[in-house]
């Protein structure tokens, strides 16, 4: 076991999977998440999963960081509520958590957010950014937010860029041009950023809904100027969610190169990784091995979540 170091600091990703609170919001479709709903959701059910995923999240990148992740991004969250909640259970109360959270105009009412350890992260301006599509009928198809956080990591300026892109509900082809027009939308972020400051540090998280080697991901998204470690762990079989025994990784962090030995500058990229421990698996039937999830279908099952976290080290500079 490596010796954990107080000069490492760790950032994740993870999507919660519909973490809603048991209110029901009338201008969104969140009913599937209420008590009279065929699901059941309750407070019980509700207080169960915040224990569960603050559980995972402070266990992030502990096998080698002395500290609680510095800065996790979030997806499916309902609301500021929710992860306020997450972050104020006793598994995470101690740690300093504050958070970054804006209502997308998702029609279900999933958002995105940032948690962060004041600590050691000091948030310096947040805003979001809209990506706007059409459906088939040439009406607005509204989706998530990308949420760009930026601020100081032990005194060194970041930005972090938070997405949750389209899925592939009606087929990876079909949505494509989705995603592609996502990735479009980040570089329109990341040259607003660069006109602001040269050669900025810039961390690119996020549920991609395309695994590393997709058109989306490695063609447009990861340019030049950008290193995504996901794509190795994802050649050599890692995943976070699977979909008919595939594994996909969708869930990815990525960096601007100039994280990487960059010994004149305050941080550097160490490695990746993906969370999966065999308590966060099914452990038998079909599912065997794949992340143990809330529900399946309308059945709940009372697990984390149907992707697992990942998170990567970044080594602060004497």
């Amino acid at each position: 076991m490596k010796k954990t170091q107080k000069d490492v600091y760790t950032i994740g990703f993870y999507n919660v999977e519909n973490l809603f609170d048991i209110v029901d919001n009338p201008n969104k479709i969140d009913d599937e998440y209420l008590p009279t709903s065929r699901r059941g959701w309750n407070y019980k059910r509700y207080v169960h999963k915040i224990k569960k995923l603050s559980s995972v999240i402070s266990q992030l990148g502990t096998n080698l960081s002395k500290h609680a992740p510095v800065i996790v991004g979030l997806v499916e969250v309902e609301n500021s509520k929710v992860v306020e909640d997450l972050i104020r259970h006793k598994n995470l109360d101690n740690k300093g958590y504050s958070f970054v959270h804006y209502d997308s105009p998702d029609e279900r009412g999933i958002d995105v957010a940032l948690i962060y350890n004041r600590h050691f992260f000091e948030v310096y301006s947040s805003k979001t950014y809209a990506l706007e599509l059409t459906d088939d009928d040439g009406e607005r198809d509204y989706t998530r937010d990308v949420l760009r956080v930026s601020g100081s990591l032990n005194g060194e300026l970041i930005h972090v860029l938070v997405n949750h892109w389209p899925s592939r509900r009606t087929g990876q082809e079909d949505t494509k041009d989705k995603r592609i027009k996502a990735s479009k939308l980040v570089h329109t972020i990341v040259e607003e950023i660069k006109e602001e400051i040269s050669d900025p540090k810039i961390i690119i998280m996020g549920d991609f809904n395309d695994d590393p080697t997709c058109e989306s991901v490695k063609n447009h998204l990861v340019t030049d100027d950008f290193y995504n470690p996901m794509e190795s762990l994802f050649k050599k079989g890692y995943g976070t969610s699977t979909f008919n025994k595939k594994w996909n990784l969708f869930d990815q962090i990525i960096f601007s190169k100039n994280f990487k030995n960059s010994e004149t500058k305050k941080h550097s990229f160490l490695y990746a990784e993906v969370f999966n421990k065999e308590w966060m698996r099914v452990t038998k039937g079909k599912l065997k091995g794949s992340p143990f999830r809330t529900y399946i279908g309308p059945w709940y099952k009372g697990g984390f979540s149907d992707h697992f976290p990942v998170y990567s080290f970044l080594k602060k500079n004497r």
